[in-house]
C-alpha cells in the first residue's frame, strides 16, 4: 500500500513539475504507437493524434460528414471531390495551411514506399492535386459515395513532412506536442491560435496507466482528472458515488454481437438463429453486467446514425418463442425441461473478464431453451485469427466507433463478396436482396435514397440474423468535480477536452 501511495504522489509531482502545472491529467491505457497520423491504428494513437492534428472533414453527432479544415467538400461528378480549405488556419510552426499540405498528406499515405497501414483506404484515389492555394481536387478511379468518410481518419500533416513526424509532430490541432516520456505520459500544450479558438485549459497530460483499478484509485486520490470509458461498469458505478467526482454519459456507437457461422449445418437455418436471438436476455446483460452503460441493440448501425432503421425486428427475450422456433427447425427438446439437450454449440470469446461473464449469461439462457453452449476463451489474437478463417460456430466481438460512423459498413460486413480477406463478412452470409440494396446505396449520391436503401437492408438483416445483436455502448466520463465542459461525442474521441476547464482548486494542487 505504501508503494501505491508513492506512485500516486509521483503522478501529482509530475503534474506540478510539467511545463503546464495546471494541465488536465487524462488517463490512457497505453502509450500511442505513433504520433504520425499516417501510422498508428490503435485507439490511443488515433485519440492523441486527433488532439495534435485536424482532418479535412469531421463527423457530427448524427454521424454525418461535417466541415473541418475544409469548409466545404464539393462533388461535381461521381468520381471527383473538391475540398475548399479554410483560409488563415495555422500549423503549430506558424505556417498557413494550404493545398500543398493536403496534397502531400494524401500522396505520401498512398506511396508504397511509406508502407502506411492506412493506404488501403485510398486505393480508389487516382490523383490528388492543388487547383490553387485553397482548393484540392481528389479524383477517384470509380464512384465511391462514402469517400468523404475515408478523409476523417487521416488528419493533414505539413508539406514535406517525412517519417521524422513521429518524433516531432506538427499539426493544426488544438494542442501542440511538448514531449513524450515513453510508456509514462504525453505532454501537450494549448495552441492559442487554433482556428476554432484557444482551448479552455493550458494543456493536457495523457498519463499511461494500463491497469483500470489503478486508474480508479488515481481518480479517487485526485492525481488524475479524467477517464473516458476506460474503467469497467462496476468501477464506474463505485466512482460515481464519490462526492469529489462527477460523471457524464452520452449515446455511444460501439456494438457488441454474437457472430454466426452461416455455413454450419445447424446455424444455417434462420429459425435456429431467430430462436437463439429470442433466448438471450439482452436487458439483463445491459442492466447487471453493463450497469446500464449500454442499450439493447437491434442491428449494427447505432440509433445515432442518420441511416438507422428503428423499425427493424428486435428479438425480445422470449424463451417460449425460442423453443417454438427450435421445434419448427427440427430440433425438439428430447425431455422438455429435463437435462437432455436439443444440440450443443461452441462459443469463442476473448479472455477478458467481462466477456467471460457475458458468455456465462448466454450459456444459461441457451440452457433454458434446451441448447448446450461450450464456451471457449482465447487470447484476442488467437480468437481473431479463428474468426477470420471461419473457424467457429459462434463468437463474440465488438465493432468500435470509427468503423460504424459510415453506414457503408453494412456492405463491408454483409455483402456476399465481402468475405475475408476482401471484407468483413466473417460468417459467410449471402442474401442477393441485401447485396443489391447495399450496392445501390454505395453508388448513390442522394442521401434520401441511400437512407431508404439502408433501412430496407437493416430490416432484411434483422430477419435473417447473421449477427445476434447484444448492445450498443453508452459512453461515459469520470472527472474531478473541479472541472467543467464535459460533453462526450458519439465516437468517444478526445475532441471535447479542449472545452474542459478547471473551475476550482483540485486535490493535486
Amino acid at each position: 500500500m505504501a508503494l501505491l501511495g508513492a506512485h500516486l504522489v509521483s503522478v501529482a509531482c509530475l503534474a506540478r513539475q510539467s511545463g503546464a502545472p495546471d494541465a488536465i491529467v487524462v488517463g490512457i491505457t497505453s502509450g500511442p504507437s505513433s504520433f504520425d497520423p499516417r501510422f498508428g491504428l490503435d485507439d490511443v494513437a488515433q485519440k492523441v493524434q486527433a488532439l495534435i492534428y485536424d482532418p479535412l472533414v469531421t463527423i457530427d453527432e448524427h454521424l454525418r460528414i461535417a466541415p473541418g479544415l475544409a469548409q466545404r467538400l464539393d462533388h461535381p461528378d461521381p468520381t471527383t471531390y473538391v475540398a475548399v480549405l479554410r483560409q488563415g488556419v495555422l500549423f503549430h510552426d506558424g505556417h498557413e495551411l494550404t493545398s500543398a499540405d493536403v496534397v502531400h498528406t494524401f500522396r505520401t499515405v498512398s506511396d508504397p514506399a511509406l508502407a502506411s497501414p492506412k493506404s488501403g483506404a485510398y486505393r480508389v484515389l487516382s490523383s490528388v492535386d492543388a487547383l490553387d492555394r485553397y482548393h484540392v481536387r481528389f479524383v477517384l478511379s470509380k464512384p465511391q459515395t462514402n469517400f468523404p468518410y475515408e478523409l476523417v481518419p487521416l488528419p493533414v500533416i505539413p508539406n514535406g513532412a517525412g517519417t521524422d513526424l513521429n518524433a516531432h509532430p506538427v499539426g493544426t490541432g488544438p494542442y501542440r506536442f511538448a514531449r513524450y516520456a515513453v510508456d509514462d505520459h504525453v505532454e501537450l500544450t494549448a495552441f492559442a491560435e487554433h482556428w476554432r479558438g484557444a482551448p479552455k485549459n493550458v494543456g493536457l497530460i495523457l498519463k499511461v496507466v494500463p491497469d483500470e483499478v489503478m486508474r480508479a484509485l488515481e481518480m479517487r486520490k485526485g492525481t488524475m482528472d479524467i477517464v473516458v470509458n476506460d474503467v469497467s461498469p462496476d468501477l464506474f458505478f463505485q466512482l460515481v458515488r464519490d462526492p469529489s467526482l462527477q460523471s457524464a454519459t452520452s449515446a455511444g456507437v460501439d456494438y457488441q454481437y454474437v457472430g454466426v457461422n452461416l455455413t454450419d449445418s445447424i446455424l444455417s437455418d434462420v429459425r435456429v438463429r431467430q430462436g437463439l436471438a429470442h433466448a438471450i436476455d439482452r436487458h439483463a446483460i445491459v442492466k447487471y453486467l453493463r450497469r446500464d452503460l449500454a442499450i439493447p441493440a437491434n442491428g449494427l448501425l447505432p440509433p445515432t446514425s442518420w441511416a438507422f432503421e428503428s423499425d427493424a425486428s428486435g428479438f425480445t427475450h422470449d424463451p417460449d418463442k425460442a423453443r417454438s422456433l427450435l421445434d419448427e427447425a427440427g430440433y425438439p427438446d428430447p425431455d422438455d425441461t429435463g437435462p437432455r439437450l436439443r444440440f450443443t454449440l461452441s462459443l469463442k470469446v476473448s479472455n477478458l473478464e467481462f466477456n467471460r461473464l457475458q458468455a456465462a449469461v448466454i450459456q444459461e439462457d441457451f440452457r433454458r431453451v434446451g441448447v448446450g453452449l461450450d464456451v471457449r476463451t482465447y487470447e484476442f489474437a488467437t480468437l481473431f485469427a479463428d474468426v477470420l478463417a471461419g473457424n467457429f460456430q459462434l463468437y463474440t466481438l465488438q465493432w468500435t466507433a470509427g468503423a460504424l460512423a459510415d453506414p457503408d459498413i453494412l456492405r463491408r460486413v454483409f455483402h456476399t463478396r465481402q468475405t475475408p480477406p476482401t471484407g468483413y463478412n466473417r460468417g459467410r452470409y449471402s442474401n442477393p436482396r441485401v447485396d443489391s440494396l447495399v450496392e445501390r446505396a454505395a453508388q448513390s449520391s442522394d442521401e434520401a435514397e441511400r437512407r431508404i436503401l439502408y433501412k430496407d437492408a437493416q430490416r432484411e438483416l434483422a430477419d435473417d440474423v447473421p449477427y445476434i445483436s447484444l448492445w450498443h455502448k453508452t459512453n461515459f466520463v469520470v472527472a474531478q468535480a473541479s472541472l467543467s465542459g464535459l460533453q462526450l461525442t458519439p465516437l468517444a474521441d478526445f475532441s471535447f477536452l479542449r472545452h474542459v476547464a478547471r473551475t476550482s482548486a483540485s486535490a493535486r494542487d
